[in-house]
């Protein structure tokens, strides 16, 4: 049996389950065991939401989940059990997107692994997903909102002509 496992879940056939992940990761090695639950959100960017679409290449996903799970116990540097699923389909308000699960030896290394395991799906894996709104429009995500942290922060610094503490000239 392997301590990584991966999943995507057609969201049509069964939602997300947060129980199985702890299921997954519970062991008698560990002391340590953090999570992250992803659900659809009301509002996004000013904008109320209805529900979410994911959309991805499953074969390719699992692949980059089942790398970072690698990744995640390099970086730990000991033992780890990890869960990580992603749901798939159309998502109502509240539904589960994301299910994350790290458990570890000690607290440190659960928050980590479980840390860098949603920011790597984040940021690499094949998921596309498109915003549905109340006003009856949608549009594809363009990207993750750390992206957009790091992007607004670049063009702030750019705006600074250089001044580094903040204050205009």
């Amino acid at each position: 049996m392997t301590d990584i496992y991966t999943a995507v879940v057609d969201i049509s056939h069964a939602p997300l389950d947060p129980a199985a992940a702890l299921d997954f990761v519970s062991d008698p090695r560990f002391g340590g065991i953090a999570t992250f639950i992803g659900r659809v959100r009301q509002h996004n960017l000013g904008r109320a939401v209805t529900g979410v679409s994911y959309d991805l290449f499953e074969p390719l996903a699992l692949r980059t989940f089942q790398e970072i799970g690698e990744r995640a116990r390099e970086e730990v540097g000991g033992p780890l059990k990890l869960y990580i699923a992603h749901a798939k389909g159309h998502l109502s308000i509240g539904d589960f997107a994301v299910v994350i699960a790290a458990a570890t030896a000690h607290r440190d290394e659960a928050f980590r692994a479980c840390r860098l395991a949603i920011e790597a799906v984040k940021h690499e894996a094949p998921i596309w997903k498109q915003e549905h709104y109340v006003d009856g429009d949608s549009a594809w995500s363009e990207g993750c909102s750390l992206c957009e942290e790091h992007r607004e922060a670049e063009r702030m610094a750019a705006n600074h002509d250089g001044d580094t503490h903040g204050h205009s000239r």
